[in-house]
Order: C-alpha cells, then structure tokens, then sequence
C-alpha cells in the first residue's frame, strides 16, 4: 500500500473525528518516508500526550510499519483556538 499525506489525513479525520489535520512528507525527495502531522480532536480532552499519541499511533497501525519517521503534535479544539491566536 502507497502511504501518501491525503491517507494519513483522511484516517485521520475520520477514526479520530479530528476538527482539523495537517500532514506533511518531511522524506528528502517525497518519497513517504517520513512525516510531520498536526493533529486537533475533541478525543483528545482530559488525555496526557502519552495518551493522545497512543491514540493517533493505533489509528496508523499498519501506516506506521511503512513510515521511518513520525512526529506528531496532538492539540484539542481549545488548544488549537489559544494557538491560532498567538
């Protein structure tokens, strides 16, 4: 299975009803490799970030045994909002 930024962000959105999903490929030429995603859910209230990134790793199981490198930033909607407005 070809692992692209579009999947990664449409499992995203729908297993983790997330309100709003960056993904970008950080892999030298693109080769999806590795990659960088941002990540705001309501699934994510009253959860540590151990837990919150459990959360988005279960989500991309099989993705994960594909992919070198993943970083990810998991942010709830009120977080996101404080963000923004910095």
């Amino acid at each position: 299975m070809a692992i692209t930024a579009d999947h990664i962000r449409d499992k995203l959105t729908k297993e983790l009803a997330a309100v709003h999903v960056d993904v970008e490929d950080t892999s030298p030429n693109r080769c999806a490799a590795s990659y960088k995603v941002l990540v705001v859910s309501s699934q994510f209230e009253g959860k540590s970030l151990l837990q919150r990134h459990r959360l988005v790793n279960t989500c991309l199981a099989e993705e994960l045994k594909e992919i070198h490198a993943f970083e990810q930033k998991t942010l709830t909607p009120e977080q996101w909002e404080k963000q923004k407005a910095q």
